[in-house]
């Protein structure tokens, strides 16, 4: 079944001179190829130039939202509720009864003790599933990372499931959504060093620069020694071969030593996964030749 989302698909905002308006010529005619929606919020952290494209939609997240969550836990961690070396007992019977995507669980099947710098890391760095709803039990349920994240200011965006809820009913994906340019917004505060202290800032940098996930993605068709501080969301794709989430946000540092935010989601796409990549891609090297000289 397809799902509708709420979305304003003429929303085209091109605020700031910086910006040309060939840019966002180039992005709309990429979107084209998705078969889908395509919403773009690009800013550049240094200029505030701005540019958005269906940036006000509310598009499917899927682990996207493990940025919000990670920004959460830190935030505890900033308070003395938690200490990044403090350990954590995984037992075996904390692993869901759905196969989800778990590197963690792959490692140690019969559980483990782990320290929560260790669980970020997978939960950030490999989008391990099973380590993300651990941590969301420990910290109260996606209600506390969307109050959280409304505290800061951040409104576009809905957290209502873990992934297991996600992976039991089709539907239940749609209900954590992101406004592309809120989530831009909220890279912009973290970047600033407006939601976590510097060390936790620095530490959730490194483990968004060590992203496994999603290689041909915002970095696909940049140098391979560009730096990408990032984090995917993935959904599966269904019988009739609708894809609700191909997403990738971050911080791109760019040749001249400035920064771009970047969200780019596709989202209830028909087209093949590398086309929908290769969307993602392409809007982010268009972004990177505009802004990198």
């Amino acid at each position: 079944m397809r799902k509708i989302i709420l979305v304003s698909l003429a929303v085209l905002f091109l605020s700031s001179p910086g910006f040309s308006q060939d840019l966002l010529t180039q992005i709309k005619t990429i979107s084209k190829d998705a078969k889908g929606i395509v919403g773009v919020s690009i800013l550049g952290i240094e200029s505030r130039d701005t540019l958005n494209y269906n940036a006000h939609s509310r598009l499917v997240m899927h682990s996207v939202f493990k940025f919000p969550i990670a920004l959460t836990v830190l935030n505890l961690v900033d308070k003395g509720k938690y200490k990044l070396d403090e350990k954590f007992k995984v037992r075996k019977s904390d692993y869901p009864k759905a196969k989800l995507y778990s590197p963690l669980r792959e490692k140690y099947p019969d559980g483990t003790e782990i320290t929560l710098g260790e669980l970020l890391s997978y939960v950030v760095s490999q989008s391990d599933n099973t380590a993300c709803d651990y941590l969301l039990k420990k910290i109260g349920g996606p209600g506390v990372v969307e109050a959280h994240i409304k505290s800061l200011g951040i409104k576009g965006i809905a957290i209502k499931a873990n992934e297991t809820e996600m992976a039991s009913a089709w539907e239940v994906q749609y209900t954590n959504w992101g406004k592309p340019a809120d989530l831009v917004q909220l890279l912009d505060l973290f970047y600033q060093g407006k939601t976590l202290t510097r060390p936790n800032t620095d530490f959730l940098l490194k483990l968004m620069l060590e992203t496994t996930t999603g290689p041909k993605r915002l970095k696909g068709l940049l140098p391979p020694d560009a730096v990408v501080a990032h984090k995917t969301g993935t959904s599966p794709t269904n019988s009739e071969g609708l894809s609700p989430a191909t997403n990738d946000i971050g911080i791109i540092t760019l040749p001249n030593g400035k920064h771009l935010a970047i969200a780019v989601m596709v989202c209830n796409s028909t087209a093949d996964e590398a086309t929908r990549e290769a969307v993602i891609a392409r809007i982010s090297k268009a972004a990177w030749d505009f802004y990198g000289h």
